[in-house]
């Protein structure tokens, strides 16, 4: 069993940060006749759905009718947004009874086109109090950090923490994992990483990755790559629409490049250029 799947349903955003890579791949959405046939292929492997890879999920169409079909399907999902269709869409995700957590990047105010940070907040604050009223989760991340010491190195970061501490007043409740605003919403830091390119130097490899082991990525096309860091899937394993996951999982490369992080090796160049997994090495 992985412990998740993430399955592409749109590689369309409305921003371009400067922390997201972006894809060059053909734009597209997925139908939820197309979703059904893949997220159906990966439930028996997961409960736990991720409802992008690159894109911007509120862009969607057609989402109430994907989460519908996630329902159906008994599976636990996860949205993870820029936050800034909340208010427009937010509440497809409120309303739906597979959404069980929403992760809001508030990094994005830096793409967001000049918006003022305090109002982008106060939405995503908005939004996050509705979700636990809901009886979701929801993590607004700012995985912008440049060291482990710099939490104030991004200039309207300040802006956002003083927003959130308007809607959420302190104490918060510190833990390893991040911060507790109030139940069920949370505060996550990151610092910036890079993203695995192919053109990047071949520096130091990481020795370890969770792809493959504990989750797969699944784009739009139905290409099956190890990871949700494939953004241009350069490290294609199969298709979902013409295989079955398992004879995916055990194809030569798949079982390659898991059994060479089993032996602390990273053996795709993709990996060896990936600052993320650095972090487990």
């Amino acid at each position: 069993m992985l412990k998740k799947a993430y399955l592409e349903i749109t590689n369309v955003c409305n921003l371009s940060c400067a922390f997201c890579p972006g894809t060059r791949r053909e734009k597209g959405f997925l139908s939820p006749e197309d979703f059904g046939l893949l997220a159906g292929k990966l439930r028996p492997h997961t409960e736990y759905l991720y409802l992008h890879l690159m894109g911007e999920p509120l862009l969607h169409p057609r989402l109430r009718e994907i989460l519908a079909r996630a329902e159906a399907l008994g599976f636990r999902g996860m949205v993870t947004t820029n936050g800034t269709l909340l208010e427009e869409r937010g509440g497809l995700l409120l309303d739906s009874p597979a959404v069980e957590r929403v992760s809001v990047s508030l990094q994005s105010f830096e793409g967001s086109g000049g918006e003022r940070p305090e109002a982008y907040a106060a939405s995503c604050a908005a939004f996050a109090r509705a979700a636990a009223s809901a009886g979701k989760r929801c993590a607004l991340r700012l995985w912008n950090l440049d060291g482990a010491d710099t939490r104030g190195a991004n200039a309207l970061n300040g802006a956002i923490l003083f927003q959130l501490e308007q809607a959420f007043p302190k104490p918060w409740r510190e833990g390893w994992q991040g911060t507790t605003l109030a139940p069920n919403i949370f505060l996550e830091w990151g610092e910036r990483f890079d993203w695995p390119d192919l053109s990047a130097s071949d520096g130091a490899p990481p020795s370890f990755c969770h792809g493959l082991r504990d989750q797969i990525g699944v784009l739009w096309d139905g290409t099956v790559v190890p990871c949700c860091l494939d953004h241009e899937g350069d490290v294609p394993l199969g298709n979902l629409y013409t295989q079955e996951l398992d004879d995916i999982l055990n194809s030569p490369r798949a079982r390659a490049i898991y059994d060479g992080f089993s032996q602390s090796r990273a053996v795709e160049e993709l990996c060896r250029r990936c600052g993320f997994a650095r972090r487990f090495s």
